[in-house]
């Protein structure tokens, strides 16, 4: 059973970058599909960016695209999420999510098996 151990969310200014790190524990951490998720007070979690086992199907919400990357790193067991421009709407708490033997990259929470406990993400204007 894979185990997801989110790291490097915190307090950035509007503009700045961060990059968020999950690393799984656990076997056969490249047959999952990967996938980041955040949650606003108040609000459900949403979708951001997920990507396949294979590392070439990528999607990403139309709020993020252009400005938050997505990748993963099989050998380290780790997928990250770059994320450049921030904005103040971009804070939430990010959770990481893996799907065992996917087709296809899932865009809803529903669709996920594991998840991270979360990194709080904060952009100040």
């Amino acid at each position: 059973q894979v185990q997801l151990v989110e790291s490097g969310g915190g307090l950035v200014q509007a503009g700045g970058s961060l990059r968020l790190s999950c690393a799984a524990s656990g076997r056969a951490f490249s047959v999952y599909a990967l996938g980041w998720f955040r949650q606003a007070p108040g609000k459900e979690r949403e979708f951001v960016a997920g990507i396949g086992w294979t590392g070439t199907t990528i999607y990403y919400a139309d709020s993020v695209k252009g400005r938050f990357t997505i990748s993963r790193d099989n050998a380290k067991s780790t997928v990250y999420l770059q994320m450049n421009s921030l904005k103040s709407e971009d804070t939430a708490v990010y959770y990481c999510a893996a799907r065992k033997l996917s087709v296809g990259v899932p865009t809803t929470p529903g669709s996920y098996d594991l998840w991270g406990q979360g990194t709080q993400v904060t952009v100040s204007s």
